[in-house]
């Protein structure tokens, strides 16, 4: 049984900031690399930010100095804290987990085995 749940999406200004979150119910979270992904319509689905299970990340160019990914092996979740956000921003978001046995930190969709539903984010005056 495996189940990624987002939450935190919605609808921010121009230079506004949003947190989201996913819980991750799955077992060996802490041996997992996690990502978010984000999917606008009409454009193709783009790595944003992912997390090892050593704690090094890796961000997309369009969003470096902006985002901040995190994790939790505690609680087994996964934060992305966007800053600073543009209309470019606006997509619906997914996390991601890969295998156990991947621990590289990839912003390539498919080194990622399981997928939440999402959330969607909207930046707009």
């Amino acid at each position: 049984q495996v189940q990624l749940v987002e939450s935190g999406g919605g609808s921010v200004q121009p230079g506004g900031s949003l947190g989201l979150s996913c819980a991750a119910s799955i077992s060996t979270y802490n041996h997992r690399s996690m990502a978010w992904f984000r999917q606008a319509p009409g454009k193709e689905r783009e790595g944003v930010a992912c997390v090892d299970p050593y704690g090094g990340t890796n961000y997309a160019e369009s969003v470096k100095g902006r985002f901040t990914i995190s994790r939790n092996n505690a609680e087994r979740t996964l934060d992305l804290q966007m800053n600073a956000l543009d209309p470019g921003d606006t997509a619906n978001y997914s996390c991601a987990a890969t295998s156990p046995t991947y621990t590289r930190c990839s912003l390539a969709h498919h080194a990622y085995n399981y997928w939440g539903q999402g959330t969607q984010v909207a930046v707009s005056s």
